[in-house]
């Protein structure tokens, strides 16, 4: 996300004339390679993120969180927590 957040913020920089990306061209062979470098850089972390399940393991670790808290959150609700156990 963030490299194509770095790619449309170059883009915008050429476009309103800020900075050095406003002196790039867009000829194929000219500058056009530095307005693209973020956006293959980003293909490049999503097929890596997918191919090595790095995003699927932190979304299985958000919803053992969840699912934690949740259980947690009903045992105290019923009545059924060990500190209100041991007070009986």
């Amino acid at each position: 996300m963030y490299f194509v957040i770095a790619g449309v913020l170059i883009i915008l920089m050429n476009l309103f004339g800020v900075g050095p990306p406003a002196e790039w061209n867009w000829e194929f062979f000219g500058d056009l390679w530095k307005f693209m470098v973020p956006f293959f850089l980003a293909l490049l972390w999503w097929g890596w993120t997918e191919k090595t399940g790095w995003d699927k393991r932190r979304e299985m670790e958000r919803m053992e969180q969840k699912k934690e808290l949740r259980r947690k959150e009903n045992m105290v609700a019923l009545g059924l927590n060990k500190k209100t156990r041991r007070k009986r």
